[in-house]
């Protein structure tokens, strides 16, 4: 068993102690994106949930310079893959990322997605996705990005979107500029 030294110096992550019971709790320092736009509503960004297939990967497999720019964005906000995992590689293609992987099962993956974002907290939450099965968490993240990318976009998910951007890395630089996504959402 490690000290609470040992376990606070782990990185990312911090110790409290419970003085009642004398036992410590461990959870994850998270930083969170302030971006306030005006006419639309100022952003408070802890989570950012991405579906994987169509959006960070094509065919089963990361997009190209998809991992660098998860990385880049793991460190200011915390990183939720949501997937049905339908080609079997989410857990190998991310590995490298910090992140936390959500499989859904096959059927009303569209109400799976939402419980998840709701389960975060909607107001803290970007969510990006092109699928239709993705149209109802776009819609409940207090940012929702659709992503048309090389699979294309429903229709649906546009809808549900405040923004719609071609590809995954110039939605997620939306994030790392935030002023080119006030320029987007002002009114």
């Amino acid at each position: 068993m490690q000290s609470k030294t040992e376990i606070g110096l782990k990185k990312g992550f911090s110790t409290q102690q419970n003085q009642e019971k004398g036992c410590y709790y461990i959870f994850k320092i998270t930083q969170m994106l302030n971006i306030s736009i005006p006419g639309f509503h100022d952003l408070n960004l802890i989570h950012a949930v991405f579906d994987l297939n169509g959006t960070l990967a094509f065919d089963g497999h990361l997009l190209a310079g998809v991992a660098e720019e998860l990385i880049k964005l793991s460190s200011k906000l915390e990183l939720h893959i949501i997937t049905s995992d339908c080609h079997g590689t989410a857990q190998s293609i991310l590995e490298s990322i910090d992140c936390n992987i959500i499989i859904v099962d096959e059927t009303k993956q569209d109400a799976q997605k939402a419980a998840y974002i709701q389960s975060l907290g909607p107001a803290n939450c970007v969510a990006f996705g092109n699928g239709r099965n993705d149209r109802l968490m776009l819609q409940k993240a207090s940012l929702g990005i659709a992503v048309i990318g090389r699979e294309g976009c429903s229709i649906g998910a546009m809808f549900a979107a405040d923004a719609v951007v071609n590809d995954i890395i110039d939605g997620m630089d939306l994030l790392t500029n935030p002023k080119r996504l006030q320029s987007l959402l002002r009114s």
